[in-house]
Protein backbone atom coordinates (compact mmCIF):
# COMPACT_ATOMS: atom_id res chain seq x y z
CA UNK A 1 0.00 0.00 0.00
CA UNK A 2 1.21 3.51 -0.31
CA UNK A 3 -0.26 7.08 0.04
CA UNK A 4 0.04 9.73 -2.96
CA UNK A 5 1.21 13.83 -2.52
CA UNK A 6 -0.89 16.72 -2.38
CA UNK A 7 -2.00 19.57 -1.05
CA UNK A 8 -4.05 19.17 2.71
CA UNK A 9 -6.36 21.48 1.49
CA UNK A 10 -7.20 21.50 -2.15
CA UNK A 11 -6.06 24.28 -4.48
CA UNK A 12 -9.25 24.69 -5.89
CA UNK A 13 -10.28 26.05 -2.73
CA UNK A 14 -7.42 28.40 -1.92
CA UNK A 15 -9.12 31.24 -3.42
CA UNK A 16 -12.40 30.96 -1.49
CA UNK A 17 -10.80 29.99 1.40
CA UNK A 18 -9.03 33.22 1.24
CA UNK A 19 -11.49 35.38 0.32
CA UNK A 20 -13.84 33.99 3.39
CA UNK A 21 -11.27 34.13 5.93
CA UNK A 22 -10.27 37.90 5.08
CA UNK A 23 -13.73 38.66 4.97
CA UNK A 24 -13.85 37.05 8.40
CA UNK A 25 -10.96 39.21 10.01
CA UNK A 26 -12.74 42.89 8.65
CA UNK A 27 -15.93 41.88 10.18
CA UNK A 28 -14.48 40.87 13.47
CA UNK A 29 -12.47 44.41 13.29
CA UNK A 30 -15.71 45.85 12.20
CA UNK A 31 -18.32 44.60 14.55
CA UNK A 32 -16.69 42.00 16.98
CA UNK A 33 -18.90 39.18 18.50
CA UNK A 34 -21.39 39.40 15.44
CA UNK A 35 -18.59 38.47 13.09
CA UNK A 36 -18.96 34.70 14.35
CA UNK A 37 -21.78 33.98 11.40
CA UNK A 38 -18.70 34.95 9.24
CA UNK A 39 -16.02 32.49 10.69
CA UNK A 40 -18.73 30.07 10.41
CA UNK A 41 -19.01 30.11 6.81
CA UNK A 42 -15.00 30.36 6.61
CA UNK A 43 -14.71 27.15 8.61
CA UNK A 44 -17.45 25.60 6.21
CA UNK A 45 -15.04 26.44 3.01
CA UNK A 46 -11.92 25.10 5.32
CA UNK A 47 -14.06 21.71 5.76
CA UNK A 48 -15.42 21.73 1.89
CA UNK A 49 -12.04 21.46 0.50
CA UNK A 50 -10.07 19.60 2.71
CA UNK A 51 -8.01 16.60 0.51
CA UNK A 52 -6.71 14.44 3.28
CA UNK A 53 -4.37 11.31 2.03
CA UNK A 54 -5.61 8.47 1.59
CA UNK A 55 -4.11 4.70 1.20
CA UNK A 56 -4.15 2.98 -1.70
CA UNK A 57 -5.14 -0.59 -2.21
CA UNK A 58 -3.38 -2.29 -4.37
CA UNK A 59 -5.01 -5.45 -5.33
CA UNK A 60 -5.76 -6.02 -8.48
CA UNK A 61 -9.04 -6.89 -9.08
CA UNK A 62 -10.20 -3.76 -6.96
CA UNK A 63 -12.56 -1.13 -8.00
CA UNK A 64 -12.00 2.06 -5.66
CA UNK A 65 -14.26 4.47 -5.08
CA UNK A 66 -13.78 7.62 -6.95
CA UNK A 67 -15.32 9.71 -4.72
CA UNK A 68 -16.31 9.99 -0.31
CA UNK A 69 -20.37 9.58 0.14
CA UNK A 70 -22.95 7.70 -0.06
CA UNK A 71 -24.13 5.04 -2.14
CA UNK A 72 -27.18 5.76 -4.59
CA UNK A 73 -27.48 2.86 -6.76
CA UNK A 74 -26.07 -0.63 -7.83
CA UNK A 75 -27.92 -2.10 -10.62
CA UNK A 76 -27.78 -3.40 -14.10
CA UNK A 77 -27.74 -0.35 -16.07
CA UNK A 78 -26.83 1.07 -20.02
CA UNK A 79 -23.47 2.89 -20.03
CA UNK A 80 -24.04 5.44 -22.92
CA UNK A 81 -20.54 6.45 -23.23
CA UNK A 82 -18.86 3.02 -23.78
CA UNK A 83 -22.65 1.62 -25.74
CA UNK A 84 -22.86 -1.38 -23.19
CA UNK A 85 -24.75 -3.05 -20.44
CA UNK A 86 -22.90 -2.53 -17.35
CA UNK A 87 -22.88 -2.63 -13.19
CA UNK A 88 -23.61 1.22 -12.13
CA UNK A 89 -22.86 2.08 -9.06
CA UNK A 90 -23.35 5.86 -8.12
CA UNK A 91 -21.50 7.88 -5.06
CA UNK A 92 -23.25 10.65 -3.77
CA UNK A 93 -21.66 13.58 -2.27
CA UNK A 94 -23.06 16.02 0.21
CA UNK A 95 -21.45 19.39 0.73
CA UNK A 96 -19.66 17.94 3.92
CA UNK A 97 -17.92 15.45 1.13
CA UNK A 98 -14.44 15.51 0.16
CA UNK A 99 -14.63 16.48 -3.29
CA UNK A 100 -11.58 15.49 -4.98
CA UNK A 101 -12.35 12.83 -7.46
CA UNK A 102 -9.68 10.27 -7.91
CA UNK A 103 -9.11 7.05 -10.40
CA UNK A 104 -10.78 3.88 -9.63
CA UNK A 105 -8.18 1.58 -11.27
CA UNK A 106 -5.05 1.52 -13.06
CA UNK A 107 -5.79 1.95 -16.94
CA UNK A 108 -5.29 4.36 -19.87
CA UNK A 109 -8.03 6.82 -20.98
CA UNK A 110 -9.66 6.32 -24.23
CA UNK A 111 -12.23 9.36 -24.41
CA UNK A 112 -13.42 12.11 -22.55
CA UNK A 113 -17.15 13.54 -23.02
CA UNK A 114 -18.58 16.92 -21.63
CA UNK A 115 -21.68 17.35 -21.92
CA UNK A 116 -23.87 20.76 -20.49
CA UNK A 117 -26.91 19.95 -18.96
CA UNK A 118 -29.21 21.01 -15.68
CA UNK A 119 -28.60 21.33 -11.94
CA UNK A 120 -31.30 18.60 -10.49
CA UNK A 121 -30.17 17.03 -7.38
CA UNK A 122 -27.27 14.68 -8.13
CA UNK A 123 -29.26 11.97 -5.13
CA UNK A 124 -32.49 11.47 -8.08
CA UNK A 125 -31.27 8.68 -10.69
CA UNK A 126 -32.45 11.11 -13.52
CA UNK A 127 -28.78 13.61 -12.60
CA UNK A 128 -27.40 10.70 -14.48
CA UNK A 129 -28.85 11.81 -17.79
CA UNK A 130 -30.07 15.61 -17.68
CA UNK A 131 -27.45 16.98 -15.14
CA UNK A 132 -23.96 18.87 -16.32
CA UNK A 133 -21.62 15.88 -16.62
CA UNK A 134 -18.20 14.60 -17.78
CA UNK A 135 -17.72 11.21 -18.37
CA UNK A 136 -14.05 9.40 -18.68
CA UNK A 137 -13.47 6.10 -20.31
CA UNK A 138 -10.62 3.95 -19.27
CA UNK A 139 -9.41 0.83 -20.32
CA UNK A 140 -8.39 -0.86 -17.29
CA UNK A 141 -4.80 -2.85 -17.15
CA UNK A 142 -6.43 -6.17 -17.79
CA UNK A 143 -7.77 -4.77 -20.40
CA UNK A 144 -11.48 -4.27 -19.37
CA UNK A 145 -13.79 -1.02 -20.33
CA UNK A 146 -14.44 1.42 -16.97
CA UNK A 147 -16.17 4.27 -17.11
CA UNK A 148 -16.73 7.17 -14.35
CA UNK A 149 -18.53 9.95 -14.62
CA UNK A 150 -18.41 13.60 -12.69
CA UNK A 151 -22.16 15.15 -12.17
CA UNK A 152 -22.93 18.19 -11.30
CA UNK A 153 -25.50 18.54 -8.45
CA UNK A 154 -28.08 20.98 -7.01
CA UNK A 155 -25.45 23.29 -6.09
CA UNK A 156 -22.32 22.02 -8.16
CA UNK A 157 -21.86 24.48 -10.92
CA UNK A 158 -18.30 23.43 -11.62
CA UNK A 159 -17.08 20.30 -13.09
CA UNK A 160 -12.94 20.41 -13.13
CA UNK A 161 -11.28 17.36 -15.14
CA UNK A 162 -7.27 17.64 -15.35
CA UNK A 163 -6.80 14.77 -17.65
CA UNK A 164 -6.99 14.20 -21.37
CA UNK A 165 -7.70 11.00 -23.77
CA UNK A 166 -4.21 9.20 -24.20
CA UNK A 167 -3.60 10.14 -20.37
CA UNK A 168 -2.66 6.73 -17.73
CA UNK A 169 -4.12 6.92 -14.31
CA UNK A 170 -2.79 4.97 -11.14
CA UNK A 171 -5.77 3.45 -9.06
CA UNK A 172 -6.10 6.51 -6.47
CA UNK A 173 -4.89 8.97 -8.60
CA UNK A 174 -6.20 12.57 -8.07
CA UNK A 175 -8.07 13.40 -12.02
CA UNK A 176 -10.76 15.88 -10.74
CA UNK A 177 -12.82 18.11 -8.48
CA UNK A 178 -16.77 19.17 -8.25
CA UNK A 179 -17.41 22.33 -6.50
CA UNK A 180 -20.32 22.02 -3.72
CA UNK A 181 -22.07 18.83 -4.00
CA UNK A 182 -22.46 16.38 -6.30
CA UNK A 183 -22.59 12.44 -7.62
CA UNK A 184 -19.82 10.23 -9.56
CA UNK A 185 -21.62 7.07 -11.75
CA UNK A 186 -19.16 4.12 -12.10
CA UNK A 187 -20.18 1.59 -14.93
CA UNK A 188 -18.34 -1.34 -14.81
CA UNK A 189 -18.41 -4.94 -17.04
CA UNK A 190 -21.60 -6.53 -15.91
CA UNK A 191 -19.26 -9.52 -14.36
CA UNK A 192 -17.82 -7.49 -11.86
CA UNK A 193 -18.77 -8.30 -8.32
CA UNK A 194 -20.08 -5.01 -5.93
CA UNK A 195 -18.92 -5.21 -2.80
CA UNK A 196 -21.03 -2.03 -1.44
CA UNK A 197 -24.83 -1.32 -0.91
CA UNK A 198 -27.47 1.22 -1.80
CA UNK A 199 -26.73 3.33 1.35
CA UNK A 200 -23.30 2.36 2.31
CA UNK A 201 -21.22 5.33 3.60
CA UNK A 202 -17.86 5.14 0.89
CA UNK A 203 -14.47 6.93 1.00
CA UNK A 204 -12.68 7.88 -2.12
CA UNK A 205 -9.84 5.24 -2.54
CA UNK A 206 -9.77 3.67 0.41
CA UNK A 207 -13.32 1.86 -0.06
CA UNK A 208 -13.49 -0.82 -2.69
CA UNK A 209 -16.66 -0.81 -4.50
CA UNK A 210 -15.96 -4.23 -6.69
CA UNK A 211 -13.71 -7.06 -7.30
CA UNK A 212 -13.58 -7.05 -11.85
Amino acid sequence: MNTYPHPLIAREGWLFLGIAVLAALAATQLIGAWSFPFWVIALFVLQFFRDPARVIPQDAKAVLSPADGRIVVVEKAHDPYANREALKISVFMNVFNVHSNRSPVDGRIDKIEYFPGKFVNADLDKASTENERNAVVMTAANGQTITFVQVAGLIARRILCYVKAGDALTRGQRYGFIRFGSRVDVYLPLSARPLVTVGEKVSATETILAEL
